[in-house]
């Protein structure tokens, strides 16, 4: 209604930032991670970034692209900031809207990542709808919680079933259970805050982030 460019939302302490389009789209914030991502290494070439088991991996993508060094570490802010620290980031950015940045002593500040939207946006003439369509390269299932008796069996249980039915490439256990294929990962893991478990999919395309994610939700739902 207001022909705005873009929008802005903050939560109560404005440490996280969320972006909504011209269209009013929200824009995922592992896009805004990127595209932040870029313009720090254009700054500082070759620096370090961080960014978590959940962010899309056009994130990672992104990074190495622009010669810079992508490291990845479990889920909150606490865990991020102690890392911007140990690895001398230059930013780290998580899909929950925390951005991370060395000028701002390793902390999240929601103003500093919208300035830096405001200041893509400023410099590009497309609308911002256009410019975060290169960053979208994956099909995301989007947060799925799930309330589970036991943890540790659920992610055993997972496991176990996606090595049986797909072809897994990779398995780690950096935050919860994360498979990969090679079209696919996802991420499962207990909240930090709440007793659940949380469940992220990412595939090439639609049909197998659903297949994956379908498989994975079988295993949670027979475990109630």
């Amino acid at each position: 209604d207001q022909r705005a460019d873009l929008g802005l939302a903050f939560d109560g302490d404005a440490d996280r930032c969320f972006v909504i389009d011209e269209l009013g789209q929200i824009v995922s914030p592992s896009v805004i991670a990127a595209m932040i991502a870029e313009r720090e290494l254009a700054r500082h070439p070759g620096a370090t970034i961080l960014y978590n088991v959940v962010c899309s991996r056009v994130v990672p993508d992104v990074i190495a692209a622009a010669g810079g060094v992508g490291v990845r570490t479990a889920v909150g802010h606490a865990v991020i900031k102690a890392a911007m620290v140990e690895h001398g980031a230059v930013f780290g950015g998580e899909h929950s809207g925390h951005f991370y940045f060395r000028d701002f002593w390793s902390a999240d500040s929601g103003m500093l990542a919208a300035m830096h939207v405001l200041a893509v946006v400023a410099g590009s003439p497309r609308p911002l709808s256009q410019i975060v369509d290169g960053y979208r390269r994956y099909v995301a299932s989007g947060e799925i919680n799930s309330t589970v008796p036991d943890t540790a069996n659920v992610l055993g249980s997972v496991e176990a079933r996606l090595r049986a039915e797909t072809k897994v490439v990779g398995v780690d256990h950096l935050d919860g259970l994360t498979m990969s294929g090679t079209d696919w990962w996802f991420n499962l893991r207990a909240s930090n805050t709440e007793p659940l478990v949380r469940l992220n999919v990412e595939a090439a395309d639609s049909a197998t982030m659903g297949r994956v994610r379908d498989s994975v939700l079988t295993v949670l739902r027979s475990d109630r």
